[in-house]
Order: C-alpha cells, then sequence, then structure tokens
C-alpha cells in the first residue's frame, strides 16, 4: 500500500513508523507538515492510498483529509483530546495511558477511532515515556488500524463519551501556570512530577540568579538536603536543589529567551549558570557508588558474576567532551576489573547520538570544540576497540546516531531492541565522520552496504539492522524484558566453554588488522576529513548545527525523505 507519512518533524516516532512500515513492504514517502500548499503538493504528487501522521502539530487541510483517508496518532487513550496529553499523563501520575489512531475530521482528535492500544505509565521523563512505551504502543495501534483499513470491513468506532471504554476527556494546553514550582511548598514527589511532565519541552520555567530559566530533566537525591530552592551542590554539570524534603538534580537549564534576543538552547546547569556556583560545592559520586544509590549520575557500574554492566545515560544521548572523558574513565576501570564480559549501555533510552551539538555551539571557538569533542569520542572508541582480554556487548535498550552507531559497533557483539532505530550516518549535519567508522562498519556490512548507509541519510530499523549484520542480536519486550535477556546472555556467555576460544581469536584478529592497516591510520584518514569540516568556511558543518541546536526550521522535505 501507497502510505504518505505527514509528520511535523522526522523524529524518533516518525522514523519508527517508517521503518516498520518499509519493512512490511508498505511503498512509504514522507512530507513534513511545514505548510498546507506543501501537504498538498505531496499527496497531488505521491497519490497515496492513506495519509497517516505519526506526530503532527498543526491540522492537516481539510481538502485533503475530505478526500484522502488520513490517520492521525494521538498520545492518549480513547476520548482524550489536546495538544498536551502526556504532559497531562506525567504530571497527574497516571498508571495506564493510551496511543490511539483515529480519522481526521473537523474538530480536532475526535474523529472515529480506528485503534487504540493501552501502555503503563512508567515513573520517569516525559520524553524517555514518549520514545519507549508511547513508541511501542504507537507502532502497535498504527499496525492494527492499517491491518483493518486494508481489510476494507472494518467500521472505525464513533467518539462516544457514554461508553465505559472511553476514559479521556477534553484537556487544556499544559502552560507554565501548571508547571511552576513553589519550593516552599512542593515536596520532592511533586517537583519531579513537574519537572518530568515538562521534559524535554517546554521546560519548567523558574528563576535562579535572578534571571528566569527553563528547568530540563528531573532526577531524586536520597542524602543532600539543604533550604527549600536552594542551589546546595553540583555534580558533572547538573546543579542539586534542595526541597522542603529531600533533593532533586537537574541536569540542563535553557536561558528564557528575551524578545527580539537570540534564540537560546539547553545546556549543561553548571556551564549557564557560572560563577553563581562559584561557592556551591561539588559532590561526585562514582560510578560503582551510583549503582547503588538513588542519586543522579550519568555513569554507573556493576557487576553480576563474571559481567560487568557499564551504564551511561546522557541528556538526549549528546555526549560533550567532558562526558566523552569521563566515561572513558569509567571504561577504563570497568575493563580492568575481573570480569569476563563488559556489557555497554543505558537501562532505556538512547544509547548514544555521538557529540554534544549545543555545548559545541555555546563554545567561545566551536571548531575548536568540535575538534576536542571527536577526538573524545575516538579515544573511548579505541579503548573499545583494543580490549582484547575480555568480551564486550553493546546492549541497546534505545536508539542511537551517528558516533552513537559507530561506539556501539566497537564492542564484539551488539544486541538491541526490536523497537530500536538506528541512524548510521552524518551527513544531515554535514560531516564526514570518525569513531573508526571506516574500519568497523564495512567489516560488519561490507564496503558497498557501508557506502549506502552512510549516504542514503535513512533510519534503519532493528530488523534491517541485523539482516544487513549491522547488529548481532535483536529480541522484543520492553526495556524491563530487554534487561532482564541482556543480564541472562551476557551471563550465558561468561560461562560458555569457548570463551577462551572466543578471546584469542579476538587477540588475534585485532593484531591481523593491526598488521594490515593501523586504527591509528583509520582515525588519521578520518580526522583530516573532519578536519575540514570544522575549518573550512565553504563547509556546510556550522550552519547545519546552529540551525540544529537554534531549532530553525526546514523551508521543504529534504529529497531524501520523499521516497
Amino acid at each position: 500500500m501507497r502510505i504518505l507519512l505527514v509528520a511535523s518533524a522526522f523524529n524518533s516516532l516518525t522514523q519508527r513508523v517508517y521503518t516498520v512500515l518499509r519493512a512490511l513492504g508498505h511503498v512509504v514517502a514522507v512530507e513534513l507538515a511545514l505548510g498546507d500548499d506543501p501537504v498538498r503538493a505531496a499527496v497531488g504528487r505521491f497519490r497515496p492510498e492513506l495519509v497517516l501522521a505519526p506526530m503532527l502539530t498543526r491540522a492537516i487541510p481539510e481538502d485533503v483529509w475530505s478526500r484522502y483517508p488520513v490517520f492521525i496518532v494521538h498520545p492518549g487513550p480513547m476520548g482524550d483530546r489536546g495538544p498536551s496529553s502526556l504532559d497531562w499523563a506525567t504530571h497527574e501520575n497516571a498508571e495506564v495511558w493510551g496511543v490511539t489512531v483515529l480519522q481526521a475530521v473537523a474538530e480536532m482528535d475526535a474523529g472515529p477511532i480506528w485503534a487504540s492500544v493501552p501502555f503503563p505509565v512508567r515513573p520517569g521523563a516525559k520524553s524517555e515515556l514518549y520514545r519507549n512505551e508511547v513508541a511501542d504502543a504507537a507502532v502497535s495501534a498504527v499496525l492494527l488500524a492499517v491491518e483493518r483499513f486494508q481489510s476494507g470491513s472494518f467500521e472505525p468506532e464513533p467518539l462516544d463519551y457514554s461508553r465505559p471504554d472511553v476514559s479521556g476527556r477534553l484537556r487544556p494546553y499544559h502552560t507554565q501556570e501548571y508547571r511552576r514550582i513553589d519550593w516552599a511548598v512542593d515536596d520532592t514527589a511533586t517537583v519531579l512530577r513537574k519537572l518530568r511532565a515538562g521534559d524535554s519541552q517546554p521546560g519548567v520555567l523558574d528563576t535562579l540568579a535572578g534571571r528566569e530559566y527553563y528547568l530540563h530533566g528531573g532526577h531524586s537525591e536520597d542524602r543532600l538536603r539543604g533550604t527549600p530552592g536552594q542551589v546546595i551542590a553540583t555534580r558533572d554539570g547538573a546543579i542539586c536543589r534542595a526541597t522542603i524534603d529531600g533533593a532533586v538534580w537537574i541536569p540542563q537549564l535553557r536561558p528564557r529567551r528575551t524578545p527580539g534576543g537570540p534564540a537560546t538552547f539547553k545546556l549543561p546547569a553548571v556551564d549557564v549558570l557560572g560563577d553563581f556556583l562559584a561557592d556551591v560545592p561539588e559532590v561526585p559520586v562514582s560510578p560503582e557508588e551510583a549503582g547503588q544509590r538513588q542519586t543522579w549520575a550519568e555513569i554507573r557500574y556493576r557487576e553480576d558474576g563474571a559481567v560487568g554492566f557499564l551504564e551511561f545515560a546522557f541528556p538526549g544521548g549528546a555526549m560533550s567532551t567532558q562526558q566523552c572523558r569521563r566515561l572513558l574513565t569509567a571504561y577504563r576501570d570497568a575493563a580492568a576489573r575481573r570480569t569476563a564480559v563488559l556489557v555497554l549501555g543505558p537501562a532505556r533510552d538512547f544509547f548514544s547520538n555521538g557529540i554534544h551539538l549545543n555545548v559545541i555551539e555555546a563554545a567561545a571557538d566551536p571548531a575548536d570544540e568540535s575538534w576536542q569533542n571527536i577526538n573524545a569520542m575516538d579515544d573511548l572508541v579505541e579503548a573499545v576497540l583494543t580490549t582484547t582480554d575480555k568480551l564486550v556487548v553493546s546492549a541497546l535498550a534505545g536508539n542511537a546516531a551517528a558516533g552513537g552507531v559507530m561506539l556501539a559497533l566497537a564492542a564484539d557483539e551488539v544486541w538491541c531492541r526490536a523497537s530500536v532505530v538506528l541512524n548510521p550516518h552524518y551527513r544531515l549535519m554535514g560531516l564526514y565522520g570518525s569513531e573508526y567508522w571506516t574500519y568497523t562498519l564495512p567489516a560488519r556490512v561490507g564496503a558497498e552496504e557501508a557506502q549506502r548507509l552512510t549516504t542514503a541519510a535513512l533510519p534503519v530499523g532493528a530488523d534491517e539492522a541485523l539482516a544487513l549484520r549491522l547488529v548481532d542480536r535483536v529480541v522484543g519486550g520492553s526495556t524491563s524484558e530487554f534487561s532482564t535477556w541482556v543480564g541472562r546472555e551476557a551471563a550465558t556467555l561468561a560461562e560458555s566453554v569457548s570463551l577462551e576460544t572466543r578471546l584469542l581469536a579476538k587477540k588475534m584478529r585485532r593484531a591481523r588488522d593491526e598488521a594490515a592497516k593501523p586504527l591509528a591510520a583509520y582515525r588519521e584518514e578520518e580526522l583530516a576529513r573532519m578536519w575540514a569540516n570544522f575549518t573550512d568556511p565553504a563547509e556546510p558543518y556550522h550552519t547545519l548545527r546552529r540551525n540544529f541546536v537554534c531549532k530553525v526550521g526546514l523551508t521543504a522535505t529534504p529529497e531524501h525523505l520523499r521516497g
């Protein structure tokens, strides 16, 4: 079937739907909803049998939905309406929510229902919920709706609030009025709900050091205490603020934009506040200690028998120079432990998206910071590639892109959850790429396929990645089920009678590859291209990065998405 995806952004959910539908044999094109006329033109050009909107912030033109079947994916249970569905689910501590696929009509979110799938709401940030439980339910609902549409016999159900299974309602936009934190009154649980409902957009507006900022991210703290609202500690770029009964960690801030002023964007909180924090103590926590506590940490380490687990979770999956260096230190410490298998990756959400474009944009010299960041990424990948005394497994519970994919490929095996979407390319940021991709990617998929993946700039679903040998194993289920499976399979690897044979073969292969072409040569060639990307005024990288960070919208849908 010919399906046109109309979306406000080619975001993680749109990419997931795109890869799943294509894997099922549908002919899929994408049109970004940049205006009514481009959508009309896309429909006329593509002639779809079905228009599907996985993520939409504006209405489809009436002359489109009145002539073509248009399905809207709404992140709420049946009957839920309004633009802030997930904000309210998180804010109100809902235990169960849903995703509904409905047909577009004149009244927003009020059309006939083609499918609705419930999901459990896991405590945590809205954005993390969106990329995991919401995305899983959305794909199930989309596939059910498409199947029903193809059958030609299914009659969609009109919205009927008298039915007992219609639990939603029309909700207002979740303004800052609902998000505002009263530090003198709100307990930790309330503060966390408000922070998490605002993550990653729009944040929670608050005042610090006499200036207004949007707070992004919220994590509990089990030991530190202080005067409510006061910044009582820092750690790895985050700030800790006291509540009336505890404290919370806030990793990122975004200054409120002044009228007519430049765009602002999220940055590590410590970088934003600067000298205001001169007297605030840095309170570090080791990865081992973090693994045993309820506190915020980007890096955690734990062991289970002969298996070590190095977990890292960076906001948005971006890894700055300092974050790469901290992870490298933790990796070296973990690699020195007497374990047989080392598993890399967060418990849920992004594995990694590569270098930190926001931090680079804010740097005094973005070209130099870009260079420092890519070298720090390369140092980390090199450490993984040269670990020969144990098996290293990259466990992807969530998506990865650009250098983050290449970091995963440095391991001996790559395991991923069936819902994962990979973007193994750098093209959309105008970069050649590094992280030893010219060594690892062709070794896995072949030179021709490596060229296609890095130039097509299209997302790759988990099943396709498995077929391409980009990853080694794919398993379905929730993030918690994936974590349990990874632990069990890693233990099996560690106990395998063939472990020593595999390690010997690994050492011999690394020595053979090094003799044929040293890793240093791959790095030198890649970085020569990256240096030009960073320093040549004719290169598009700095403009593309600035537009991405400052959310400067596209003026037209890129041709490679139009099918």
